[in-house]
């Protein structure tokens, strides 16, 4: 099988992105009061602390960042309430670590992803949150939605959205972790003999 790659977002659209999603975070909630971003390892983690600083750059005030790590909450994997509490308690000590004991009680959290997709990951996102505390709203920015939600969630920013069919890969680059930023879309053709 030969798999076919396109390039669909490049380091510059990325940018844009963020920047427009940024005044749209802004615009939104009156300014940053109340509002923490919080980022879904791992990409999302990237995301949501490059727009803490695109928003400080813009807003002149710091916002709080932290990350999430959501495996001991995905319903295709032993559950965190199976395993005992010690993984709930890792997963809240993590996050206050992550935001230096800023409390996420009745705050407006903005929730990070590199891509939406059956919004299973976002699910276990926020079982993860209500264990960290009661936010008084949860906002979801993604930097690419391609659709297929099994769930009923759907992101209040969007970097690009990307109809694909379930015979399609989305694949989101970094520089922090890849080298590079650039989101791609890549389909498996059978290779004629």
């Amino acid at each position: 099988m030969n798999r076919e790659v396109h390039v669909i977002m490049d380091e510059t659209a990325i940018r844009r992105a963020l920047t427009r999603i940024a005044h749209e975070i802004l615009e939104k909630n009156k300014g940053i009061g109340d509002c923490i971003l919080i980022g879904i390892r791992t990409r999302g983690v990237y995301l949501a602390q490059r727009m803490a600083e695109r928003i400080h750059e813009i807003e002149g005030t710091p916002i709080p960042w932290g990350e999430l790590d959501v495996t001991g909450y995905r319903d295709d994997r032993v559950k965190a309430s199976e395993e005992g509490n010690s993984s709930v308690n890792n997963v809240v000590n993590q996050l206050k670590d992550s935001l230096g004991n800023v409390s996420i009680q009745d705050k407006k959290i903005i929730l990070f992803d590199d891509v939406l997709y059956t919004g299973r990951t976002i699910r276990a996102a926020m079982d993860a949150l209500m264990d960290c505390g009661r936010p008084r709203m949860i906002q979801l920015a993604v930097l690419a939605d391609r659709g297929h939600r099994e769930l009923p969630i759907r992101p209040d920013y969007i970097g690009k959205n990307v109809p694909t069919s379930n015979h399609e890969l989305i694949e989101v680059a970094l520089t922090e972790t890849d080298g590079k930023d650039e989101v791609t879309i890549s389909q498996y053709r059978e290779e004629r003999v």
